[in-house]
């Protein structure tokens, strides 16, 4: 498990990964402008009173509020952008993998935004979950790593291991090692609590994730799986 995180930590700011990096920042961070410009107009008619002083400090309290609940939605916006780049990641670990790992079959586009939508709204439900217990100490440490390690180990995974497998295969498969996926998860749960970085989350979480299906693959080329 952590040999294949380090084998997926050098690929992240590889050259081929850096062109796919700027798209996907450059879309992620017009998701989460969207989404602060839209909560920041649903809130202003509320903040309209006489008293400047208050008016005032309510704006500043505001803006500290959005910015901290866009730093929980960086999870679920970030795996719903994945899903537009999954398979192009993919081919770049699968090209340079040694020994070499035959190219999986792209995973049609309906499905991989279908399945990276769900998981974004279950991980936004999730994080919001643990910004109520942020006021808890210890507890909302544990909530949010845990709770993220489960989802992004799950999801990361099954969306990597479609490129190889049936859907059905690909959750039979997940429901198999769910422990160890858990556990898998953790380093991508890590990386998603460091702010900045925690935009690297996608890239990082499929380049991991094609190591962590190769092993549970015991190493067999995806032919032998009948694909």
């Amino acid at each position: 498990m952590l040999s294949a995180a380090f084998a997926a930590l050098p690929q992240v700011l590889s050259p081929p990964f850096r062109r796919v990096l700027w798209k996907m920042l450059a879309m992620t961070l017009v998701l989460l402008a969207l989404m602060w410009s839209g909560l920041r107009l649903l809130i202003e008619p509320y903040l309209a009173f006489e008293n400047s002083w208050l008016a005032a400090a309510l704006s500043v309290g505001t803006g500290l509020g959005l910015v901290l609940i866009l730093g929980f939605l960086i999870a679920p916006v970030s795996a719903f952008v994945a899903g537009f780049f999954l398979d192009e990641l993919a081919e770049i670990m699968e090209r340079g993998s040694d020994p070499p790992w035959p190219a999986g079959r792209p995973v049609p586009s309906g499905p991989a935004l279908w399945l990276a939508a769900r998981f974004a709204l279950v991980a936004a439900a999730v994080n919001l979950l643990a910004l109520t217990l942020l006021l808890v100490p210890g507890v909302n440490a544990v909530a949010f790593l845990g709770a993220n390690a489960y989802l992004l180990g799950r999801e990361y995974f099954e969306l990597t291991a479609m490129r190889y497998r049936s859907v059905e295969e690909a959750s039979a498969l997940r429901r198999a090692n769910r422990a160890y996926l858990f556990a898998a998860g953790l380093p991508i749960a890590l990386l998603l609590a460091v702010p900045v970085l925690n935009l690297l989350t996608p890239l990082f979480g499929v380049a991991y994730m094609v190591q962590v299906h190769k092993r549970l693959s015991g190493g067999r080329p995806p032919s032998a799986f009948g694909r």
